[in-house]
């Protein structure tokens, strides 16, 4: 008997092992592309196509960095993407979460209906709805300026939606009925009671919201006409274009704009995991 107690315990530990070395080997895969983007930061525009190749620089320098904050109005365009990002995530969290409430928490004719019709719209590419909204816009005359890309953020994004109600949907319905038992009303119960109780899933749309606005460039290169609007993902564009490509600089460009989507999920992951493994199974 405890020969084969022996005997499976150690064929679990092989198991476990195994599992975490294929891991560990993804792992890796998945990183060669980031650590190439980081050593080419450092190396001159020489060494990146120097044969054979070498994966650390001959001298670890800044001299990059330094370029690329004065070569290029770095922190006006920073500051322009960071205009754009809150504001995308304010309006996604504000309008999404009203509406997902809407539609987890009341009960009203044609409900499921509509929420159908919404999520058909997630079917529909970018591409298909930027003609019309660019001819909308340039009637409001809004175009060659931030509110293209912000104030329809406050109108709601089917995915968003889907994330929220489906966490809604999970929260206990005797928790509501408690709170208007003792005379809240629907607006407090959402904003006193859901939301507090939803971080995880605010959460995952913040991180969805930041990386889809931080990383956009076709909106941008459409609604913005201005150079003084640009964003870092424009930014990038324009050192490929006018520098006849600077590598290098577009590699520590490159660093520059994946690290804050890396800092931010490696601090929110916990909440990110769980909201959506609990949006995910809630139905």
């Amino acid at each position: 008997m405890d020969k084969k107690m022996g005997k499976y315990l150690w064929k679990g530990i092989l198991k476990k092992v195994v599992m975490y070395a294929v891991l560990i080997l993804f792992a890796m895969l998945f990183l060669v592309p980031f650590f190439f983007l980081l050593m080419g930061s450092f190396k001159e525009q020489s060494e990146l196509f120097r044969v054979p190749f070498q994966w650390f620089p001959d001298r670890f320098s800044l001299k990059n960095y330094r370029e690329l904050f004065t070569s290029i109005p770095f922190f006006t365009y920073f500051r322009n993407t960071m205009i754009i990002v809150v504001c995308n995530i304010i309006g996604s969290l504000l309008s999404c979460s009203v509406v997902a409430y809407g539609f987890a928490r009341l009960n009203w004719p044609g409900r499921d209906k509509v929420f159908m019709i919404v999520m058909v719209t997630m079917i529909l590419p970018y591409q298909v709805t930027l003609v019309p909204l660019f001819l909308l816009f340039t009637k409001l005359k809004w175009v060659g300026t931030f509110l293209p890309l912000t104030i329809t953020c406050f109108f709601g994004n089917p995915f968003f939606i889907f994330l929220l109600r489906q966490f809604f949907v999970g929260i206990p319905k005797e928790m509501t009925e408690a709170a208007k038992i003792d005379g809240a009303g629907e607006f407090r119960i959402y904003w006193q009671l859901i939301l507090p109780m939803a971080k995880p899933a605010l959460t995952t749309v913040a991180i969805f919201a930041f990386t889809r606005s931080w990383n956009d460039f076709l909106g941008p290169l459409v609604f913005l006409g201005n150079d003084k609007l640009y964003t870092l993902s424009l930014a990038a564009s324009m050192l490929k274009s006018k520098l006849d490509p600077n590598w290098s600089m577009l590699l520590t460009l490159g660093v520059v704009m994946v690290c804050p989507v890396l800092v931010l999920f490696f601090i929110l992951q916990k909440y990110f995991i769980q909201g959506i493994t609990m949006s995910g199974i809630k139905g």
